[in-house]
């Protein structure tokens, strides 16, 4: 096919398509692209005719790509964001006016400590915009920036997109809450028999302090695993639990009262903290607006 050729492709048809491989259900593709279950159904039928193949076949509830339609998402995928770049690149970006509503991934930590802060700045700079939080963390993020859910998230990353980009904002190291009133530090010793709150989205019972105790070839007792940070203050009050979170989470924990915070008693590599985002919107204006702004708000420079 040469360029006069692509005259006669819709560019609509390759949207759906792109969804499709990411949703593999036309129900869920539909509220995606916010169109109707028919439309999808009929741009399938133009696609297949298009390509000349069925490109996904029905397994069960799921529609499974051909061999053929892999291969053409491997060529499709690239060349849509090379588009998308090319588009926005044109574009202008005035925060002052615009009413662009965008769509981050937060973890549960850095929502609850570092968002406040950046909510009023944005509200300052761009007061018609809209800001649409998702929770995000490792497990997540990866899912959200290749489907286009977020466009940006910030947690602790692992695994990403081959097309995101990720960049450190802040190396953290975790501190040591408690709500008694005992004075001193707490030792080693004291750390492992004490009772232990520990936050986890996914309802785990250990985590990297385990690990950590483990070469040291000691163990603590964990009580509590709860799925946010935001209810933390409350649960140690009036207890003699304890709980380890990162030192800008304990920062907006103590603000409050009630509780204090301290070093741990062993030694503990500092965490990175990421920016990632999708590799199609790195040269968006508004995109990199927002970047900067979580940036300068998000991070910690002292750290790096």
């Amino acid at each position: 096919m040469n360029r006069n050729d692509l005259r006669r492709v819709d560019l609509n048809l390759l949207i759906v398509f792109e969804t499709l491989m990411h949703e593999r259900s036309v129900t869920r593709a539909a509220e995606k692209l916010f169109l109707g279950q028919p439309a999808i159904s009929a741009a399938l039928s133009r696609l297949r005719n298009l390509f000349d193949d069925p490109l996904f076949v029905r397994t069960g509830r799921s529609m499974e790509p051909t061999a053929r339609a892999a291969e053409i998402f491997g060529l499709l995928s690239p060349a849509l964001d090379s588009i998308s770049t090319a588009v926005s690149r044109a574009a202008e970006f005035d925060p002052a006016t615009s009413t662009a509503v965008f769509r981050i991934g937060l973890s549960d930590d850095v929502e609850f400590a570092l968002l406040p802060q950046l909510l009023k700045r944005l509200r300052a700079e761009a007061p018609g915009i809209v800001l649409v939080v998702r929770r995000a963390n490792y497990i997540l993020m990866p899912a959200l920036l290749a489907s286009g859910e977020i466009s940006v998230g910030v947690a602790y990353t692992s695994e990403l997109p081959a097309n995101a980009k990720r960049k450190v904002l802040r190396r953290s190291r975790p501190r040591l809450l408690r709500a008694d009133s005992m004075p001193g530090v707490m030792t080693l010793d004291d750390f492992c028999e004490r009772p232990h709150a520990l936050v986890s989205y996914a309802g785990d019972l250990t985590g990297y302090i385990d690990t950590a105790l483990e070469q040291l070839e000691r163990k603590r007792h964990v009580v509590l695993a709860v799925p946010q940070f935001n209810g933390l203050g409350t649960i140690l009050a009036g207890t003699d639990i304890i709980a380890t979170v990162p030192d800008y989470t304990a920062d907006a924990l103590t603000a409050a009262g009630g509780l204090r915070a301290e070093e741990l008693p062993m030694e503990i590599q500092a965490f990175e903290l990421h920016m990632a985002w999708r590799g199609s919107q790195d040269n968006d204006p508004s995109e990199r607006w927002l970047r900067s702004r979580l940036q300068m708000f998000f991070g910690d420079p002292d750290s790096l």
